[in-house]
């Protein structure tokens, strides 16, 4: 066998071995969450996107989808790591603060500790839901009432987004 005869022969060998390796790196964390991001009916939702990152000190995990329906916007994300660490922060610490302008309460839905900011001016605002110290779900809205994105954001399944967030 000639010398680019083996060359080649190597390189098939080192890449057929190598791989099951590639495809089990390809399935990214996030890749899991987003199939949780639902279609919401009458709503247009763009193609759900995911990243996930390594550092040195941690990681961090993301899953959003956007959706539209006329000028109302609403965006669902799962978060995991640190940095859903930090925004929970105000949900552990019970904080409530309500003026003539809007809210942010915590509080329970559902069994899960959730942290709900609204402000009326603008009808925006988000609904944070903790599902581990360092996991979150969260639905921010504009253009809706509390009510109607509270009603959306009970459409996602966060048990099951729980789960996920666990593997």
């Amino acid at each position: 066998m000639s010398r680019l005869g083996r060359a080649i022969f190597s390189v098939v060998t080192i890449l057929s071995l190598m791989w099951p390796l590639a495809s089990a790196h390809a399935d990214q964390a996030f890749q899991r969450l987003m199939p949780l991001l639902v279609d919401l009916d009458g709503w247009q939702g763009k193609k759900p996107d995911g990243m996930s990152m390594e550092m040195p000190n941690g990681s961090m995990t993301t899953a959003t989808r956007e959706y539209q329906k006329g000028p109302a916007r609403v965006n669902a994300s799962v978060m995991v790591g640190q940095v859903a660490a930090g925004a929970l922060a105000p949900m552990q610490a019970g904080m409530n603060i309500t003026t003539s302008e809007g809210h942010m309460l915590s509080g329970n839905m559902h069994g899960m500790q959730v942290l709900k900011n609204y402000t009326t001016a603008q009808k925006s605002g988000a609904l944070l839901v903790a599902l581990d110290k360092e996991a979150m779900f969260s639905l921010s809205y504009n253009g809706l009432s509390e009510d109607e994105a509270l009603a959306l954001a009970e459409k996602f399944d966060w048990k099951a987004i729980q789960a996920a967030t666990k593997k």
